[in-house]
């Protein structure tokens, strides 16, 4: 087994030499540290993906968990959706997508899917066998279900010792809130987020699932994390991540300039509560661009390009970013006034030759006919769907993406593939 040492970490200069082989891109020909010694790796294809042969047990539903297996699945693993009888209930959130829901559709895409009954014995004894087998077992449940069904992470990996374990939960496993479940909107509310996004007057969600999504990119870390630790140690590892923690992860500068600063930020819309001038302004044509000025170069090349009044620069209302954020109603003022006698074309104009950071404040449709938006086809039923791409591009990355499985679509085979304990699992083709 390549960088183990019995269950010792691993000597420096045998650490030394694993991180030059992650430097020179040779890391993947020694891909079968990070698989169970139960997993068959196919062997190389035109496109070797980082987690190619390993296996991904997801006891999963919403948004969180199947995020996080969904970003295992597009760099490889083979990932089995564990879902009930009546299927993943994000499957019922809309039907957009050809008849199917979007939420689905985005964060299950590559998996293979069996329905269990896990009141059942033997629906249960088919999971374990999978865990058994598994790489990493991946839940999001509500607390304390994984642990009555016998699949508690720390008796697992009792059971497995290589075997990484991933409880996604709402307010993680300490505190009085622990047993609470937790929606992303609840936890909008609770982690603050809600108290510094929108503008002043009446609460404004945050228009995305952004505790559910970033939940399961810190899964996502942690997993990578532990496999790699794995592959050091020889032992698999327990990952813990809760929606409040990483909401509150999040809030860390509100919650820095609140606790000691002594004034949280409030609700300043399209503004930024501690930079001048950032924000929104209106054009004579009535588009709407937002600017930002992140310091003294930038807001010296704004008044000279942009206002045409060099002469702000030694205006002490303007001297620099905390006076303007003192008289920003001073300093919004004039620049409202200067975009409000120029149409867009010219304003844009005038931002580009100062190299001032701009953007359009766009709607859906246009976000749909932007030239910088990268999507993938994905089958969905007869059709195809285009799919925003991963946001991190690399060289094992398909031209298109694998469909959602049905509910159930893999069940029989995967019945008979776990029935006997003693065969070890296939791995998925990539």
């Amino acid at each position: 087994m390549v960088g183990v040492v019995g269950s010792s970490p691993i000597a420096p200069t045998k650490f030394s030499w694993f991180l030059q082989l992650v430097v020179n891109n040779q890391f993947p020909r020694y891909q079968k540290s990070f698989m169970s010694e139960t997993t068959y790796h196919h062997g190389a294809t035109d496109k070797v993906k980082p987690f190619q042969g390993m296996l991904v047990v997801a006891m999963e539903q919403a948004v969180a968990a199947p995020y996080c297996s969904s970003r295992l699945a597009d760099a490889g693993a083979r990932v089995i959706k564990i879902e009930r009888p009546e299927g993943d209930f994000a499957r019922g959130y809309d039907r957009h997508v050809h008849g199917e829901s979007s939420y689905f559709v985005w964060i299950n895409r590559g998996k293979e899917s069996i329905a269990l009954d896990l009141k059942k014995p033997e629906d249960l004894s088919v999971l374990k066998k999978m865990i058994a087998s598994a790489d990493v077992f991946l839940q999001n449940l509500a607390p304390g279900a994984a642990q009555r069904l016998g699949l508690g992470s720390d008796v697992l990996r009792e059971q497995h010792p290589r075997l990484i374990t991933c409880d996604i939960s709402g307010y993680g496993e300490h505190g009085s809130y622990q047993k609470m479940k937790a929606y992303d909107l609840l936890v909008q509310a609770e982690s603050g987020l809600i108290a510094v996004s929108g503008a002043p007057g009446e609460w404004g969600r945050i228009g995305v699932s952004l505790c559910d999504i970033t939940a399961g990119m810190n899964a996502l870390i942690g997993i990578g994390q532990a496999l790699l630790q794995r592959n050091l140690t020889g032992r698999g590892s327990g990952v813990r991540v809760s929606l409040f923690d990483s909401a509150a992860e999040l809030m860390s500068v509100p919650y820095l300039q609140g606790r000691y600063g002594g004034q949280a930020p409030e609700r300043v819309g399209l503004k930024h509560p501690s930079i001048t001038p950032y924000g929104v302004f209106v054009c004579g044509d009535g588009r709407e661009l937002v600017i930002s000025i992140q310091n003294e170069r930038e807001w010296q090349g704004f008044c000279q390009n942009v206002l045409l009044r060099p002469d702000l620069l030694d205006d002490p209302r303007c001297i620099d970013n905390a006076a303007r954020c003192t008289h920003r109603e001073f300093v919004d003022g004039l620049i409202a006034e200067v975009f409000a006698a120029l149409d867009s074309t010219q304003v844009t104009h005038r931002l580009t030759l100062a190299q001032t950071a701009y953007g359009q404040v766009n709607s859906v449709d246009d976000l749909i006919a932007h030239p910088q938006l990268r999507t993938r086809d994905m089958p969905v039923g007869d059709q195809a769907a285009k799919v925003p791409a991963l946001p991190w591009q690399v060289e094992w990355e398909d031209a298109s993406f694998p469909p959602a499985p049905a509910i159930d679509a893999h069940g029989p085979a995967l019945r008979m593939e776990f029935a006997d304990s003693d065969l070890p699992p296939v791995s998925k083709p990539n």
